[in-house]
């Protein structure tokens, strides 16, 4: 048995202080301390007054520590895997870019082979964003190979994609809402320029859905076309990711959006892409080159490339910005993802019989002192 010790447990609904966590690959029990005695447990972490989290669960991210998704090298995903828990995050969707059909789908095989590996960030899937894309919104997405939505281009990996983002106007066979409904395949709208009632068209039509990184690459609102960012916040049905690092979202527009989706229409995302954990300099985003100057990551036309942001710190800037409190934000970055990804029986808190997925966040800045996956320790900054 293992433990966590001297941490103020971030629960559902409130912060447990006097309690241990106690473990093994999954989360066996939380004692008060006073039922707890050292000789209990073969290895102790003493979170010396940190909070102790579910392990982040990022839906959209691109890569990191110098890695991409798209790259063809078969090392990217590894990279990823090792290098995450730094950033408390667990387990992530590894979101592909617009490429040709030859270079997603080697990307989709890739994914599908490190799925279910351990010693790391454990990959839960495939997030695709484009081809089925706005070429008005497509953002850092390449033109020359956008497509309308096909299900032929996903049933060969509908065990390996979990969500897909879809323009809603580029949208002509509604067929391809039943089919990702029918494989468990959430989809996510975004990089569009819809109108409000093309977006409600598919919402009414179907269940849950995301918004890709709400309020980038759509439509702004506007009092007299209010669009997808207008449906996302107002309908009950979408559910928003949201890149808080005070660049690609205002702080006013993140605590706008937590005052009208609350705790369960927020998921905390941070696209990142390989130039995270980087530093400043030339970069690289599916096949773009790539600036990155104070911490900003840029195309060279100016449009924003992805962001270098770690969600330790994405959770504390929306931890500030919205005036929520910490079990929501918390929540926005584990329960809510393992909610609509179907994996909560499993993931996103601290609940007995749950898989051992636990950060230790230093309470002060939220720099992340330990991570366990499934009941390992695979991150110590003392062991940096």
């Amino acid at each position: 048995m293992k433990a966590i010790i001297d941490g103020l447990l971030v629960l559902s609904n409130e912060i447990v202080t006097g309690h241990i966590l106690m473990y093994e690959k999954d989360i066996w029990k939380i004692v008060p301390r006073h039922q707890f005695r050292a000789g209990m447990c073969t290895e102790l972490i003493d979170a010396n007054g940190g909070f102790v989290v579910p392990g982040f669960i990022n839906e959209h991210i691109h890569g990191c520590a110098g890695a991409d998704v798209m790259d063809e090298d078969g090392q990217a995903l590894e990279t990823m895997r090792k290098a995450l828990p730094a950033t408390g995050v667990t387990s992530f969707v590894a979101t592909t870019m617009t490429q040709s059909k030859e270079a997603m789908a080697g990307a989709l095989e890739r994914i599908r082979q490190a799925m279910g590996k351990q010693g790391g960030a454990q990959v839960l899937g495939a997030h695709l964003e484009g081809p089925f894309v706005s070429e008005a919104y497509k953002g850092a997405q390449a033109a020359g190979h956008l497509a309308a939505p096909d299900f032929s281009w996903i049933a060969p990996y509908a065990d390996v994609v979990k969500i897909v983002t879809v323009a809603p106007e580029v949208l002509k066979n509604k067929d391809f809402l039943k089919d990702c409904r029918d494989h468990q395949i959430l989809v996510s709208l975004g990089h569009s320029a819809a109108t409000y009632e093309e977006v409600m068209e598919i919402v009414d039509a179907g269940g849950l859905c995301h918004a890709t990184h709400l309020y980038n690459a759509m439509a702004p609102f506007h009092h007299r076309q209010p669009g997808l960012v207008g449906a996302a916040l107002l309908s009950p049905k979408v559910h928003c990711e949201l890149i808080c690092d005070n660049l690609h979202v205002h702080p006013a527009a993140q605590k706008l959006a937590y005052q009208l989706k609350g705790r369960d229409g927020i998921i905390l995302v941070t696209d990142s892409m390989r130039a995270c954990l980087q530093g400043d300099g030339e970069s690289e985003l599916g096949g773009q080159a790539v600036y990155v100057k104070d911490g900003q990551a840029r195309l060279a036309d100016g449009t924003l490339a992805g962001s270098t942001a770690v969600m330790n710190q994405v959770v504390l800037n929306f931890l500030i910005n919205s005036g929520a409190s910490l079990p929501d934000v918390v929540a926005m970055a584990s329960a809510n993802p393992a909610k609509d990804l179907g994996l909560y029986d499993r993931l996103g808190s601290l609940e007995e019989g749950k898989q051992a997925d636990v950060v230790v966040l230093d309470s002060n800045d939220f720099h992340v002192k330990q991570t366990v996956i499934a009941g390992e320790l695979v991150y110590d900054e003392l062991a940096k």
